[in-house]
């Protein structure tokens, strides 16, 4: 499976939480987007164990299966795409998170998240693990 993956997701995965971790470890791809990237820099750069996560974090990366998705302009346009669908219906999610479910789509991903606010998003393949 080809997994992207959301902030929380990889929280989980951190705290070793034993469905996330198999996800994790099963996954013939595990992509994180630059957006993650930043928001789990972030809260490294304003929590009390900055320095455990980041080596923790630093070891995740190196990972084989790890690999970073940017934004181009085709993101752009699938942001675009996904931003009118959900204004249109009254549901729209946060900024970042319109950003990680169009690299999802630009690249046909499978998105882990705890976040339900995602199955507003047409055509977005989810993992099935929340009720």
């Amino acid at each position: 499976m080809k997994l992207i993956f959301d902030t929380n997701r990889y929280t989980d995965f951190a705290r070793g939480v034993p469905e996330v971790v198999n996800r994790f470890e099963s996954a013939d791809e595990l992509w994180l987007s630059i957006i993650v990237l930043g928001e789990l820099r972030g809260g490294f750069a304003v929590g009390s164990k900055r320095r455990e996560n980041e080596e923790k974090f630093e070891k995740f990366l190196a990972r084989p299966n790890v690999k970073l998705l940017r934004l181009d302009e085709a993101t752009a346009e699938h942001y675009s795409i996904v931003y009118s669908l959900l204004h249109r219906h009254g549901t729209l999610i946060p900024t970042n998170d319109i950003w990680i479910a169009a690299l999802a789509l630009q690249h046909d991903l499978t998105l882990d998240t705890n976040d339900k606010h995602f199955r507003h998003v047409p055509g977005l393949k989810l993992v099935d693990a929340t009720p």
